[in-house]
């Protein structure tokens, strides 16, 4: 965890005022459990796993965790060595470069915005198999796999075992282009959670040997969950829009508070009249309290266009569109009108 300065921080100087003035220091997070600024600090991530992917790697998971600053990022351990780190919108790992026929123990932790770091999660065990030497065949295909909706917010997936000459260390989901789930070679069913009421998916299975040989896709399988999701809980809010003129061009500014989820956005896709006009996408560290864009929309004054977005959320999908406004090149108003 990264040290404290001996002078007092800006953060902690606010809340000690605000706390004076209310007499009720506890109540402002004064109890030593707290972060740096006295907030409170991620919890422990729930539902860790560790399955050994091959002889020398091991898939580790978890589930996601909520918090009042938003979460930034995990951090996963291999005994007391920080192994790996990823963004807040992935919640598995493989981690590489390991001894085949070893033990190892795993933990996780969440990193808020704040760059506080929150406990440890409980300890997770996974050994590696014995090394197969020279094996350069691939198992092959997972055949026979069925999926099922459980709910509006899962999806129950089934598969017939693949054939390997050294045997099938672990099996890897992917929903569309995406590793998002990995089971041990001896399972060929799995539930799939995290997914969104009213959203079509797509699943595909992949067998893996100890040597890290990977089959091909099985046959995809496609479910639609139950249920209906306009979007809005997912959608941008505080959209605002207005016409700017630079260099004899019109451009239009656009200004909005990206949705809470459980994991980052880096991309949105603005609409421009009805039609996808272009999509952007952050690089490094995605706003998180108001993201900014601005495009060129042509060079005559007097133009009016009706312009809203929507974000890629972590599971691939699309949220909800923002409200639409309506800007007019030329002029200064700022298109608050809802569609």
């Amino acid at each position: 965890m990264r040290g404290v300065p001996f002078s007092v921080p800006a953060p902690l100087r606010r809340r000690a005022a605000l706390c004076g003035a209310l007499l009720l220091a506890t109540s402002c997070g004064w109890g030593g459990t707290g972060g740096e600024d006295g907030g409170r600090l991620p919890a422990a991530p729930t539902g860790v796993t560790a399955e050994a992917g091959s002889a020398t790697s091991v898939h580790v998971m978890w589930n996601a965790v909520t918090a009042g600053d938003g979460i930034d990022g995990y951090e996963v351990y291999r005994g007391t060595t920080k192994v790996k780190e990823v963004p807040a919108s992935e919640h598995m790992v493989d981690v590489t470069r390991l001894k085949p026929s070893t033990t190892y123990v795993f933990t996780v932790r969440a990193r808020d915005t704040e760059g506080r770091l929150g406990p440890s999660s409980r300890e997770v065990r996974a050994r590696t198999p014995a090394a197969a030497a020279a094996d350069r065949s691939a198992p092959t295909r997972p055949s026979a796999l069925r999926g099922r909706a459980v709910g509006s917010r899962a999806a129950q997936l089934s598969w017939s075992a693949s054939r390997d000459d050294r045997g099938v260390v672990s099996y890897d989901v992917h929903q569309g282009g995406v590793k998002i789930h990995s089971v041990g070679g001896g399972q060929t069913a799995t539930v799939v959670t995290g997914l969104r009421p009213g959203t079509r998916y797509a699943f595909t299975v992949r067998a893996r040997d100890a040597a890290d040989n990977v089959s091909p896709a099985g046959a995809v399988v496609r479910l639609t969950t139950p249920g209906s999701d306009d979007g809005r809980a997912a959608a941008p809010t505080g959209f605002r829009a207005a016409s700017r003129r630079s260099d004899g061009a019109y451009y239009i500014d656009l200004s909005w508070v990206p949705p809470r989820t459980d994991g980052v956005i880096t991309e949105y896709e603005v609409h421009l009249d009805g039609r996808p006009a272009t999509s952007l996408v952050f690089g490094g560290k995605p706003p998180r309290d108001r993201a900014t864009y601005s495009f060129y929309v042509g060079r005559e004054a007097g133009v009016s266009h009706r312009v809203r977005l929507r974000p890629r959320l972590p599971d691939g999908t699309w949220g909800g569109f923002s409200a639409e406004r309506t800007v007019t090149t030329g002029t200064a108003a700022t298109g608050r009108q809802p569609r």
